[in-house]
């Protein structure tokens, strides 16, 4: 990390044993995503009412990484080295996904495509539009959105999401648009 480790506790005195853990957890969170810039690690106290007895500890955890901040706000059940194994489980995963989203493994989430239909099959309960860039996309009528398989008609705009189908692009969802 460019920046050191910063374990802040709140509303109590973090021990020695937790604060180790704590770093130890930090440390093996840059295997995951080694251009982590900072961390910071907050943990909270329960409230008073039930701190002789032990938690809810709460253990918040931001990750700076390039372009974007990670949130990890997670609160355990009563023991503070369960709330942290579990919030650093949640920061781990969520590093993975940055990381796989950095190497262009995950598509970015993009806009509904857009068309119009040109072939409607009720009886079979299938039909084709054509997106706006030209090419044929299938669709079923449980694609349609809201039951409106029924309603559609040739011509109509539309707005679509897509996978490839074993024969070729069809549309997941679709809707009137």
């Amino acid at each position: 990390m460019q920046r050191p480790l910063r374990i802040i506790s709140r509303d109590f005195s973090l021990s020695e044993a937790f604060e180790a853990e704590i770093r130890q957890k930090a440390a093996g969170l840059e295997s995951y995503y080694p251009r982590m810039s900072g961390c910071e690690v907050t943990v909270r106290a329960p409230a008073i009412k039930h701190h002789r007895k032990g938690g809810p500890f709460i253990v918040n955890i931001r990750m700076t990484v390039p372009g974007r901040e990670l949130a990890v706000d997670r609160q355990s059940e009563e023991e503070l080295s369960q709330a942290i194994r579990e919030a650093f489980d949640v920061a781990r995963r969520q590093l993975e996904d940055y990381a796989r989203e950095q190497r262009g493994d995950v598509k970015a989430r993009e806009h509904p495509a857009l068309g119009r239909v040109v072939r409607i099959e009720r009886q079979l309960g299938y039909g084709f539009l054509e997106a706006d860039d030209g090419r044929e996309v299938y669709f079923h009528r449980n694609s349609v959105i809201g039951g409106g398989f029924d309603k559609l008609e040739v011509g109509a705009r539309v707005r679509f999401a897509e996978e490839e189908g074993d024969k070729g692009p069809q549309a997941t969802t679709l809707v009137e648009a």
